[in-house]
């Protein structure tokens, strides 16, 4: 892993999380327990800070960074999928990001929503608990369904479960 003090300031990792030896992190960047970021992850918290909850997963390629001064926040238990990129957003609990999105600065994700994939959620752009939203910009469209809850969730579970998995790996 890429690793770079930056104003004096240095990642910290929680107990448990595995950072993949092609991330970086930059600066103020701080992530909680029990997080899996993935290969090709950029966290760069060189303007402004960013802070991870705990059980997350920042998967391939994803880009977070903010605006100076200000900052980017996953709550816990988030999942980042593939190349999606979160530019200064405030993300609640259990929230799901798809594969490809954007997430502009001061958007809020609020508790257990969920982008499909390729979304862009405009600056300040605040999206509704329990909803899926799509599109360029993006839209709400529906309410989550028990059954897609499910589905989400197991996936969550799945790459819970991989940090211990991978540092198993390099004991």
């Amino acid at each position: 892993m890429a690793w770079q003090v930056f104003d004096g300031r240095s990642p910290v990792i929680g107990e448990g999380t595995y950072v993949h030896p092609d991330a970086t992190l930059i600066g103020d960047v701080v992530i909680g327990k029990g997080c899996f970021i993935g290969p090709g992850a950029r966290l760069r918290g060189d303007w402004g800070s960013i802070r991870i909850g705990d059980n997350c997963n920042i998967q391939d390629n994803c880009v977070i960074h903010a605006q100076p001064g200000k900052g980017t926040v996953v709550g816990n238990r988030c999942h980042i999928a593939h190349s999606t990129i979160l530019h200064g957003p405030v993300l609640e609990e259990e929230v799901f990001v798809g594969m490809g999105c954007i997430v502009m600065d001061d958007a809020i994700l609020k508790k257990r929503c969920c982008l499909a994939a390729g979304t862009l959620v405009l600056a300040g752009q605040t999206i509704s608990e329990n909803t899926l939203a799509m599109g360029h910009p993006s839209k709400e469209v529906k309410q989550i369904s028990d059954k897609m809850r499910d589905t989400l969730e197991w996936a969550r579970e799945q790459y819970i479960a991989l940090p211990a998995r991978y540092l198993k790996e390099e004991k």
